[in-house]
């Protein structure tokens, strides 16, 4: 039981928590006196999901997780799990944006959406935004940064400078796992535009990765990657041991997320085509692939064939 109730730390990220809940729930009230009942309700449980997500955040890095990571590598896996996947899925889900803006004093939210979307300044801003925001570069992206972080060399720098560690370990964690999840969770004003077979086809993919990133780790070595943990203190677990149950956290705890993330969108690519029978020979590529819009009768509007990354916000 120690081991959970000990070792909590209170750092300044707590603080930056606080903050962000405060703030967001002074954008819901302003956004509550101009909304209908029913987007009011809607925000208001998206902000639960918003929270929750701040709340795994915390849990990754100011609970025991955080302590115990230093000594053992598969809580580390842990670590990683819930920066990658349970946080940015709750945060994405939660939609904190127009909410986040819309806290802004006066109009300034609504200013700096408008001229962050149009002017020049912002131009290269939006270019880098709009590339990452690409289905396939925000998935790419996602197993790079996975991968990357797991390798022998960065991982044991990571290990040994807390900034690295924090910062850029950490943080490209959260962020590729932001970008990842705003393409298959829908969180306005942001546009999800892979189609549901790309859909299916990265989630597959990127499970692989994790598959053979843990295969690596277990079944394909017999030593341990990291120095870090070949010679802890008080450790008595051998690295090798340690690591092997780290990639099977990895290996095992991922599908908890990606599984169910591809059954939503098989079953979606299900309705819209009509049956199972129709999605498998889609998937397989036996008939000709459709979108959303054609298989539900609908005509797709007319604009440009790439829309915007972000939209302004608009009155509700």
């Amino acid at each position: 039981m120690t081991y959970l109730v000990d070792h909590w730390s209170f750092d300044p990220f707590m603080i930056i928590v606080v903050v962000l809940v405060v703030w967001h729930e002074i954008g819901l009230a302003r956004l509550a006196r101009r909304s209908r009942p029913e987007r009011t309700r809607q925000r208001r449980r998206r902000s639960f999901l918003f929270y929750g997500g701040l709340a795994m955040l915390l849990i990754a890095v100011q609970s025991p997780i955080d302590y115990w990571s230093d000594d053992y590598f598969f809580v580390h896996m842990i670590q990683h799990l819930l920066l990658m996947f349970a946080a940015p899925t709750l945060v994405v889900a939660g939609a904190p944006w127009q909410p986040l803006l819309d806290a802004l004093p006066g109009g300034l939210g609504r200013s700096l959406t408008r001229t962050t979307m149009r002017d020049r300044w912002s131009r290269p801003l939006r270019a880098v935004a709009g590339f990452m925001l690409r289905p396939w570069v925000a998935v790419v992206f996602f197993s790079v940064v996975m991968i990357f972080w797991h390798l022998p060399q960065p991982f044991d720098l990571a290990e040994r400078n807390q900034a690295v560690h924090i910062w850029l370990m950490h943080g490209s964690f959260f962020i590729a796992g932001i970008l990842f999840w705003l393409q298959f969770i829908p969180s306005p004003p942001f546009l999800r535009r892979m189609p549901l077979l790309s859909q299916a086809v990265a989630l597959v993919a990127t499970n692989v990765v994790m598959w053979m990133l843990a295969m690596s780790m277990s079944i394909f070595t017999q030593v341990s990657w990291y120095s870090a943990y070949s010679h802890v203190p008080g450790v008595t677990m051998p690295a090798y041991a340690d690591q092997q149950l780290g990639a099977a956290i990895l290996w095992v705890c991922g599908d908890f997320w990606a599984v169910p993330a591809l059954f939503m969108v098989l079953r979606r690519i299900i309705n819209e085509d009509g049956g199972v029978g129709a999605a498998i020979d889609q998937i397989l590529n036996r008939g000709p692939a459709r979108s959303g819009w054609a298989s539900s009768g609908r005509t797709r509007p007319a604009g440009p064939a790439t829309q915007p990354p972000l939209s302004p916000p608009t009155e509700p």
